[in-house]
Protein backbone atom coordinates (compact mmCIF):
# COMPACT_ATOMS: atom_id res chain seq x y z
CA UNK A 1 0.00 0.00 0.00
CA UNK A 2 2.08 3.56 -1.30
CA UNK A 3 -1.33 5.29 -1.67
CA UNK A 4 -1.42 8.07 0.53
CA UNK A 5 -4.59 9.34 2.49
CA UNK A 6 -6.41 11.91 0.34
CA UNK A 7 -6.77 15.16 2.12
CA UNK A 8 -10.64 15.86 3.37
CA UNK A 9 -10.86 11.91 3.77
CA UNK A 10 -10.78 11.24 7.55
CA UNK A 11 -8.13 8.66 8.33
CA UNK A 12 -10.03 6.13 9.92
CA UNK A 13 -12.58 6.13 7.25
CA UNK A 14 -9.63 5.84 4.63
CA UNK A 15 -8.07 2.91 6.63
CA UNK A 16 -11.32 1.07 6.83
CA UNK A 17 -11.80 1.70 3.15
CA UNK A 18 -8.21 0.15 2.41
CA UNK A 19 -8.81 -2.60 4.53
CA UNK A 20 -12.39 -3.60 3.29
CA UNK A 21 -10.87 -3.57 -0.19
CA UNK A 22 -7.89 -5.95 0.78
CA UNK A 23 -10.70 -8.27 2.12
CA UNK A 24 -12.14 -7.89 -1.42
CA UNK A 25 -9.08 -8.71 -3.20
CA UNK A 26 -8.35 -11.86 -0.55
CA UNK A 27 -5.21 -10.54 0.48
CA UNK A 28 -6.35 -12.01 4.36
CA UNK A 29 -7.40 -15.67 3.12
CA UNK A 30 -5.21 -18.47 3.75
CA UNK A 31 -3.13 -16.20 6.08
CA UNK A 32 -0.20 -18.47 8.55
CA UNK A 33 -2.35 -18.88 11.77
CA UNK A 34 -5.73 -18.16 10.73
CA UNK A 35 -8.02 -19.68 13.04
CA UNK A 36 -5.79 -20.82 15.32
CA UNK A 37 -5.58 -19.17 19.06
CA UNK A 38 -1.94 -16.90 19.44
CA UNK A 39 0.64 -19.09 20.90
CA UNK A 40 0.53 -19.00 25.08
CA UNK A 41 2.65 -17.00 26.75
CA UNK A 42 4.46 -19.39 29.94
CA UNK A 43 6.58 -16.57 31.34
CA UNK A 44 4.72 -14.51 33.65
CA UNK A 45 7.16 -12.01 34.19
CA UNK A 46 8.43 -9.38 31.35
CA UNK A 47 11.60 -10.47 29.34
CA UNK A 48 12.66 -7.44 27.45
CA UNK A 49 14.46 -9.60 25.38
CA UNK A 50 11.34 -12.48 24.68
CA UNK A 51 10.97 -12.10 20.87
CA UNK A 52 15.06 -12.77 20.37
CA UNK A 53 14.98 -15.38 22.94
CA UNK A 54 11.47 -16.82 20.46
CA UNK A 55 13.58 -15.81 17.49
CA UNK A 56 16.25 -17.88 18.63
CA UNK A 57 14.71 -21.27 19.86
CA UNK A 58 12.58 -20.97 16.09
CA UNK A 59 15.84 -20.96 14.80
CA UNK A 60 17.37 -23.19 16.35
CA UNK A 61 20.56 -21.22 17.39
CA UNK A 62 21.68 -21.37 21.73
CA UNK A 63 24.77 -19.50 21.72
CA UNK A 64 24.93 -16.15 22.39
CA UNK A 65 28.00 -14.03 20.48
CA UNK A 66 30.76 -13.84 23.34
CA UNK A 67 30.59 -10.00 24.16
CA UNK A 68 26.96 -11.35 24.94
CA UNK A 69 27.78 -14.19 26.94
CA UNK A 70 30.24 -11.55 28.89
CA UNK A 71 27.64 -9.35 29.74
CA UNK A 72 25.83 -12.03 31.01
CA UNK A 73 28.20 -13.50 32.74
CA UNK A 74 28.79 -10.35 34.13
CA UNK A 75 25.57 -9.84 35.45
CA UNK A 76 25.55 -13.25 37.27
CA UNK A 77 29.04 -12.29 38.98
CA UNK A 78 27.54 -9.53 40.56
CA UNK A 79 24.51 -11.46 41.95
CA UNK A 80 27.23 -13.89 43.03
CA UNK A 81 28.96 -11.45 44.96
CA UNK A 82 25.82 -9.75 46.66
CA UNK A 83 24.84 -12.92 47.41
CA UNK A 84 28.48 -13.95 48.69
CA UNK A 85 29.33 -15.26 52.37
CA UNK A 86 32.26 -13.72 52.69
CA UNK A 87 34.07 -10.52 51.64
CA UNK A 88 36.89 -12.72 50.12
CA UNK A 89 34.76 -14.49 47.97
CA UNK A 90 33.26 -11.34 47.13
CA UNK A 91 36.78 -10.19 45.72
CA UNK A 92 37.38 -13.17 44.30
CA UNK A 93 34.01 -12.90 41.97
CA UNK A 94 35.01 -9.53 40.69
CA UNK A 95 38.24 -9.97 40.39
CA UNK A 96 37.55 -13.05 38.17
CA UNK A 97 35.20 -11.21 35.94
CA UNK A 98 37.16 -8.33 35.61
CA UNK A 99 40.14 -10.33 34.29
CA UNK A 100 37.73 -11.69 31.46
CA UNK A 101 36.29 -8.24 30.93
CA UNK A 102 40.20 -6.98 30.43
CA UNK A 103 40.68 -9.49 28.09
CA UNK A 104 37.99 -8.60 25.77
CA UNK A 105 38.43 -4.98 26.00
CA UNK A 106 42.21 -5.60 24.62
CA UNK A 107 41.81 -8.17 22.41
CA UNK A 108 37.82 -7.58 21.11
CA UNK A 109 36.10 -10.41 19.59
CA UNK A 110 33.90 -10.98 16.76
CA UNK A 111 29.91 -9.39 17.58
CA UNK A 112 28.32 -6.08 18.68
CA UNK A 113 30.79 -4.03 21.34
CA UNK A 114 30.65 -5.69 24.99
CA UNK A 115 30.10 -1.85 26.86
CA UNK A 116 31.70 -3.08 29.93
CA UNK A 117 34.67 -1.88 32.06
CA UNK A 118 35.97 -3.48 34.81
CA UNK A 119 33.81 -3.14 38.07
CA UNK A 120 35.53 -1.51 41.14
CA UNK A 121 36.28 -4.00 43.42
CA UNK A 122 36.68 -1.95 47.11
CA UNK A 123 33.01 -0.28 45.74
CA UNK A 124 31.49 -3.92 45.30
CA UNK A 125 33.31 -4.93 48.84
CA UNK A 126 31.66 -1.01 50.45
CA UNK A 127 28.21 -1.99 48.79
CA UNK A 128 28.62 -5.55 50.31
CA UNK A 129 29.05 -4.86 53.32
CA UNK A 130 26.66 -2.24 53.73
CA UNK A 131 24.31 -4.09 52.43
CA UNK A 132 25.49 -7.01 55.63
CA UNK A 133 25.14 -4.35 58.25
CA UNK A 134 21.37 -3.87 57.87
Amino acid sequence: MTERKPPGVSFESWVDRQIREAEARGEFTDLPGAGKPLPEVTDTSYDELWWIKRKMAREGLSVLPPTLALRKEAEDALAAASAAPSERAVRRIVEDINAKIREVMFKPPPGPPLGLKPYDVDEIVRDWRERRAQ
